[in-house]
């Protein structure tokens, strides 16, 4: 999935361009293939010399603190290394690079890691300092994904709003049998954006009604 996404989007500049180096506001992105691949855990390291791998919740807090990053109570230990994340390393990710192997906390629906424990199969792609595309295997394990769903309820009973309720419909559908699937979301206003170097996501909309209406002074 990971090929074929930056392979996607290199034809998409070669296509526009006729190259793979484009302006980007102060920046010039390269999207020739193959783009750097590094895991979440080694992204929070490499830009805050911090190693969150093998912390807690109550750990994860200390670094919030440590690093002035204001969490809520609330929230539990993947929303706190997402919370990390984005404020240490998302920005500084210029070029197309891969972010991989997520913790299991941080992706309730996502198939676990093949080889790695307590990760799940999942990569995020940033380019310019933003996430352009999210993309995971699907759960489809009913005994693992029933356990996910009560890790949410656990976290909405203590007030995140953002959690997930058990979805017993789907836990069903999945007991009578879901093949391997996976599936990937692109931000296309964002790579549009890209492509054409604009920075408001207003001028590439592609529906006028959904931009303000800017009245005649």
């Amino acid at each position: 999935m990971m090929e074929i996404t930056e392979q996607l989007i290199e034809k998409i500049a070669i296509a526009l361009h006729g190259k793979t180096e484009l302006q980007v506001g102060n920046n010039i992105i390269n999207f020739k293939t193959p783009y750097k691949r590094i895991s979440i855990y080694d992204a929070i390291k490499e830009n805050s010399g911090i190693d969150v791998s093998e912390l807690d919740e109550e750990g994860l807090r200390e670094v919030c603190k440590k690093l002035s990053i204001d969490v809520p109570p609330t929230i539990g230990k993947g929303k706190l290394i997402d919370e990390i994340f984005s404020a240490t390393s998302e920005h500084t990710y210029i070029q197309p690079t891969f972010i991989i192997d997520y913790p299991v906390e941080m992706s309730p629906l996502t198939k676990k890691h093949r080889n790695k424990n307590g990760l799940v199969e999942r990569f995020e792609l940033m380019v310019n300092g933003k996430e352009i595309a999210n993309a995971y295997s699907e759960l489809n394990d009913p005994i693992d994904q029933r356990e996910r769903f009560e890790e949410q309820v656990k976290l909405m009973e203590r007030g995140d709003d953002e959690a997930m309720f058990i979805d017993y419909d789907f836990l069903r559908a999945l007991e009578y049998g879901m093949p391997p699937t996976s599936g990937i979301g692109i931000g296309i206003d964002r790579l549009v954006m890209l492509m054409t170097n604009q920075a408001s996501i207003q001028d590439v909309l592609l529906f006028p009604q959904m931009r303000p209406e800017k009245m005649e002074e």
